[in-house]
């Protein structure tokens, strides 16, 4: 149910891969005869000044955890030390950084090196995995740390010139530039609800966690992943927005241990060139609405199945993802307009985006005792536990969460993650009904987005 990086044309690699490694080249040093231009002849002589005010709020990142292992000959238990090198970004001047959640976790120790080469240890304060985003604490701040202004008022275009500020292959600080290749950029494959800035600033291995900075100095993105065959920088990189970024900081400033992201409770299929022709509409644009959820925020709102949602809050909404990115950087209980095509006219509907119904915890998942499912850990679906497992808030069904060894499903080959929609043909909504399946049942699953099913041996 997670999502996972896909294979497309080329690899999609998360770019704070690089191995741990200690580093001399941050040199902290920038000379202060320049100003940032005010024009565009004045940008031509040098990124410098840019440079010079964003750079002291970028730091390296290592990150030291331990693997169990299991010695492949004697088949003795063990532990193997793993590390992990990124970068970061000090947004408030009391040692606040972001990074990327896949560069620290699942480590136990992160030491964080900024600019002028002093060296803090770091506790994590909020992971966000579905966003990519981790929030940390510098411990032992004494004094104000530089900062960069978080710049979420989304004014960036195609074309604006951009740096690049991170760690690449762990050795030290780089700066790179390029230009916003694309804007609003979803199914990447990165994430479902993400919607993600492009560059052609040169990212790689260890840039992870690290700035997009714009012309005024400005944190416009976090680097996070990369396209390409090598492993290394082929030009099309992918930033978290500030947008998003902006609401986990505030989520973890807050004291939340988790970002909470709103819905409104619709589904919908992105406008083909063959639906907008069948429509009569001009070009593709939009997101026609399959399904409501009944009571949920869009159903109240007065949105319908086969309205074409064109935009939340003027942005520009073509697809699922968009719409989820759209609508979950909002508050829950803050109101959105969503734009709507119906019956050839266009309407503006403000909707209230709230919290998903029902109950996301897994830990009251149950483990099956008999029958040819023993041994899986059962917990009915809703629309928050779904979402907070990467999937479809609308799905029905029941999630195994986990398989215990030995258990029966275990030798079938059952997986955590993988939802049981029907025995024998009939649809399951509770765990009670996988309680004791027979053997020689027909079983229907839902793994990874494809439906698979299969007789019990």
């Amino acid at each position: 149910m997670k999502t996972r990086p896909l294979l497309i044309a080329a690899a999609l690699v998360l770019a704070g891969c690089g191995q741990s490694n200690d580093s001399k080249a941050q040199d902290g040093v920038f000379a202060d005869n320049r100003v940032i231009p005010g024009d565009a002849s004045s940008m031509k002589a040098s990124f410098a000044p840019v440079v010079r005010s964003s750079a002291p709020a970028v730091v390296n990142i290592a990150a030291v955890g331990v693997q169990q292992v299991r010695d492949p000959f004697w088949g003795i238990p063990g532990q193997r030390q793993t590390g992990s090198v990124g970068s970061g970004v000090i947004v408030r001047p009391d040692g606040i950084v972001v990074t990327n959640n896949h560069v620290i976790q699942g480590m136990q120790r992160i030491r964080v090196t900024l600019n002028d080469r002093r060296e803090f240890d770091a506790r994590v304060v909020l992971a966000d995995e579905r966003s990519d985003i981790a929030v940390l604490q510098l411990e032992g701040v004494t004094e104000r740390l530089p900062t960069l202004d978080i710049d979420d008022r989304e004014e960036q275009q195609v074309g604006d010139l951009v740096l690049a500020i991170g760690n690449p292959f762990g050795v030290g600080q780089t700066v790179t530039n390029g230009i916003i290749s694309a804007l609003n950029r979803t199914e990447t494959g990165i994430s479902d609800s993400g919607s993600f800035i492009q560059t052609d600033a040169a990212i790689n291995p260890g840039n992870s966690g690290g700035a997009l900075v714009d012309m005024d100095g400005d944190l416009i993105g976090i680097n996070t992943a990369i396209f390409s065959r090598s492993g290394s920088s082929s030009g099309v990189g992918f930033a978290v927005p500030a947008t998003m970024v902006k609401r986990v900081v505030d989520s973890a400033v807050g004291g939340a241990t988790a970002v909470v992201r709103p819905w409104l409770g619709v589904k919908g299929e992105a406008v083909s060139a063959d639906i907008a022709r069948s429509l009569g509409l001009e070009r593709p644009q939009g997101l026609v609405v399959s399904q409501v959820y009944p009571g949920g925020p869009g159903d109240r709102a007065g949105i319908r199945e086969g309205d074409i949602i064109t935009a939340v809050d003027g942005a520009e909404v073509n697809d699922q993802s968009g719409l989820n990115y759209r609508v979950g950087t909002r508050e829950p209980n803050e109101t959105v307009q969503v734009t709507v095509l119906r019956d050839g006219r266009t309407q503006q509907i403000g909707a209230r985006a709230q919290r998903l119904p029902g109950d996301a915890d897994v830990d009251r998942a149950t483990v099956i005792q008999s029958g040819a499912l023993s041994g899986a850990q059962v917990l009915a679906l809703n629309p928050a536990l779904a979402d907070s497992l990467g999937g479809d808030p609308f799905a029905s069904g029941v999630i195994i969460g986990g398989i215990q060894r030995g258990g029966y499903a275990q030798r079938i080959g059952l997986q955590g993650g993988d939802i049981i929609l029907a025995v024998n043909g009939r649809p399951i909504t509770s765990a009670d009904q996988v309680s004791n399946v027979a053997r020689g049942s027909e079983l229907t699953i839902s793994r990874r987005g494809q439906t698979i099913t299969g007789r019990i041996g």
